[in-house]
């Protein structure tokens, strides 16, 4: 890999890793408009937090060469269960904000992690 794709993927991993922790300490801490958005799907404030800790729990696995994809699946699984339930909802506009963040974590996956040993 060259030494402009591992800069520019290091820098799409932070990006996730930054919105991963954003996000996920949003849900894990209920704030209001967390809240909101998830009770109309069900969701209370005890799945909000789950939801919450395995986004942060994917955001530090992803920048640990060993644990890189089983981080980045575990933050895209979040992203499609939102995704689905916007579907759910007919809400595409919903479906649209969250979808370059699901291609982004495939994306990730495919160009991998910059410090590990390719083969």
């Amino acid at each position: 890999m060259t030494l402009t794709l591992k800069i520019l993927n290091t820098a799409l991993i932070l990006f996730a890793v930054y919105m991963g922790f954003r996000q996920g300490w949003a849900m894990l801490t209920g704030k209001s408009e967390m809240a909101d958005i998830f009770s109309k799907w069900n969701i209370g404030r005890t799945g909000l937090s789950i939801l919450g800790f395995s986004t942060m729990l994917g955001a530090v696995l992803v920048l640990i060469p060993q644990t890189f994809v089983w981080g980045n699946y575990i933050m895209a699984a979040g992203i499609l269960v939102i995704i689905a339930f916007h579907l759910h909802d007919k809400n595409l506009k919903g479906v649209a904000i969250e979808l370059p963040f699901f291609l982004l974590s495939l994306l990730i996956i495919y160009l991998q992690h910059p410090l590990a040993n390719q083969r």
